[in-house]
């Protein structure tokens, strides 16, 4: 009986290493450092925006309700209803859209439904953390200058990173269908369906959590005041 081949860890976020092991792939450890990878993700332009943001002058603060115990919960709010979106299964028995339709045994031969429910679940993670994101902002303004500055180089971050960050996660339907088509070439009965949905499970509760790691450092700058 051959062997499996052995693949190195892959060191970063969990999304990162399930990426990595869904595409069967051996990434190395060392990789580009930090530094150098952003240097291809922002331009001179955007590196002078930046600088001025952490040495000019500060954001003026925007009207809006303080952060407080009630914000909190609602930001934790957000979160659950996301990820209760991403677990609970859809209904097989609801009318034929076909997003909606993806557990039953008929879909489940065909990934383009998966693919339309992966993408609708990005957009709403995008939409809702997008949102609560500059709300956040909004109230770090109100607290003090040096909280609103932290405000602005986030603001700043998000307008930089965001396309580059859009433009990777797009490719994530693509292969999880490579994905999807692997395991069902090599399954002989039902059973790979299941793996299926949970890996895909798995990497959609991943991605929330990458998007959230902005939003949980806003968070934390805020509960400290």
């Amino acid at each position: 009986m051959a062997k499996t081949a052995q693949r190195t860890p892959v060191p970063g976020p969990a999304f990162i290493r399930l990426l990595a092991r869904l595409a069967e792939s051996n990434l190395s450890s060392a990789g580009p450092a930090l530094s150098d990878r952003l240097s291809e993700w922002v331009d001179w332009t955007r590196a002078v925006t930046l600088s001025k943001a952490l040495d000019g002058r500060l954001p003026p603060a925007v009207e809006g309700p303080d952060f407080d115990a009630d914000e909190d919960a609602d930001c934790q709010r957000i979160r659950a209803t996301l990820e209760a979106s991403i677990v609970q299964e859809p209904e097989p028995g609801r009318p034929p859209r076909r997003v909606v339709d993806a557990g039953s045994a008929e879909a489940s031969s065909d990934y383009t439904v998966f693919r339309e429910r992966y993408i609708t679940l990005q957009r709403s993670m995008l939409g809702a953390t997008s949102r609560l994101r500059g709300r956040l902002r909004d109230m770090l303004t109100r607290i003090s200058p040096e909280m609103a500055r932290l405000a602005e180089v986030d603001a700043l971050m998000e307008q930089t990173l965001s396309a580059r960050e859009h433009s990777l996660l797009a490719k994530v339907p693509v292969l999880l269908g490579v994905h999807f088509e692997r395991l069902r070439e090599a399954g002989s009965d039902d059973a790979w369906r299941e793996v299926f949905r949970r890996d895909m499970q798995s990497l959609l509760l991943a991605e929330l959590d990458l998007r959230f790691q902005p939003i949980e450092g806003l968070l934390a700058a805020l509960r400290t005041q």
